[in-house]
């Protein structure tokens, strides 16, 4: 027996997210490097970061039924294979036409992994601990975003190549696959979970075991309900603040006259920012609902508290001061992130089992034409003028995705007739 066995798995789902932002953060730290190799503008880069971006948006719809179907275990087994592989082969590539093909096919492994873990701590963790699990697996997007800068112009200054980069980092996801197929069942067919721990599980979902028999719910039935359109609207709008930091923070950065061999602790503070926010947000709602709030009320007060004050971040696009600059940055990616777990958990604390990853891959696909649409904005806008309209309206954002979900994710008062509705 392994004594809390879901907190084991819990730390596979971190690992798991921290190797695919390594991954996916490697073409982010090199492209002032790669910018200047082969010449490309702002919009050059922004084209290879649509190819994934398209790539990820049609695959998150996409990876969650394929899990729902597949299984979590089966399902990662095989996504994850895919993307380390393809982040691997990205060392061949030869120009922008290539890395665009390849960022395409990353994009169409790693959009299962969102999905995959909503999935994995829908099963395995109670509903009064689903936000610390959520929380412990975002956390991984913040601390992989972290990791990498240093890793990779590590490994970028090591060997005077960007090549041998993509081949180390992608790797990892190997590493990870041996231990994931070793330690991941389900908790009721798990050899090695202790007959306390599972009944404490299955006591703590009450209201969201999965009924035996009955099929994974489609598409059309889902998007019939109000509260699926307010976590994939909401997602829509949030997430593209995470990718301007994920993908655009080192060209920002010069844009402002920092150079990425200066600034990588400059680089790393947002990242640690949100892995602090993760925890905050999914930590401070935990903690409410200890205390016998209901599970939409505690969600919705940490939307209400961090939402709108990510505004604090409209200053951070008149600023000069490299200080001032990160720190304003790192507060609102802290407050995104705490807005970010609440929204991640909502499909698991809304919809029963058998529907959590086909919602939270709706919303994915939400949040990934946001990133579309931010995308090409954003290499528009910083090309043609700068980047402080686009800081402007990063800030402005998010407090409308808060009003829409404290607005729409509302347990109704007519009866679900397909069941999958859970209190909230």
């Amino acid at each position: 027996m392994i004594r809390n066995l879901r907190w084991w798995i819990g730390g596979l789902l971190f690992a798991s997210t921290v190797i695919n932002y390594i991954d996916r953060q490697t073409l982010s730290v090199l492209a002032p490097f790669l910018k200047d190799q082969y010449h490309w503008t702002n919009e050059d880069y922004g084209t290879i970061l649509l190819a994934f971006r398209v790539a990820y948006t049609i695959m998150q719809m996409v990876s969650g039924r394929f899990i729902d179907w597949m299984g979590t275990r089966r399902g990662l087994s095989i996504t994850v294979t895919w993307y380390s592989v393809v982040a691997m082969l990205t060392s061949g590539v030869q120009g922008i036409m290539s890395f665009r093909v390849f960022r395409f096919l990353l994009g169409m492994g790693e959009a299962a992994n969102w999905p995959g873990a909503a999935k994995a701590v829908a099963e395995w963790f109670p509903d009064r601990e689903r936000a610390w699990a959520v929380a412990m697996f975002d956390s991984g997007s913040s601390v992989g975003g972290a990791v990498a800068p240093f890793l990779v112009l590590f490994l970028f200054r090591t060997f005077g190549s960007w090549r041998p980069a993509f081949i180390i980092t992608g790797s990892l996801g190997f590493l990870w696959l041996v231990a994931w197929r070793i330690l991941y069942r389900p908790p009721q067919k798990h050899p090695r979970i202790s007959p306390g721990e599972l009944e404490y599980i299955r006591q703590g979902q009450a209201s969201a075991t999965p009924v035996d028999g009955k099929e994974n719910v489609g598409w059309s039935t889902l998007l019939r309900y109000r509260q699926a359109w307010g976590i994939i609207i909401g997602r829509t709008l949030l997430d593209p603040y995470w990718f301007l930091i994920a993908e655009w923070f080192g060209i920002y950065l010069v844009s402002k006259g920092i150079k990425p061999e200066d600034s990588v602790m400059a680089f790393w503070v947002p990242f640690m920012a949100g892995d602090l926010g993760n925890f905050f947000g999914g930590g401070l709602s935990s903690f409410w609902i200890k205390r016998g709030w209901p599970v939409g009320k505690a969600r919705r007060a940490v939307l209400w508290i961090f939402g709108p004050s990510m505004l604090l971040l409209i200053p951070a696009a008149f600023a000069s001061n490299k200080l001032v600059l990160v720190g304003l940055i790192g507060y609102a990616t802290f407050a995104y992130a705490a807005c970010s777990t609440m929204f991640l958990s909502l499909p698991a604390d809304v919809f029963q089992s058998r529907a959590v990853a086909s919602v939270s891959g709706l919303s994915g696909t939400g949040a990934g034409i946001g990133t579309l649409i931010s995308t090409y904005l954003i290499a528009r806008v910083s090309t043609r003028y700068s980047f402080q309209p686009i800081i402007i309206a990063a800030s402005i954002i998010p407090c409308v995705a808060t009003l829409i979900f404290v607005t729409m994710v509302r347990r109704g008062k007519k009866p679900d007739p397909n069941g999958l509705l859970q209190e909230f």
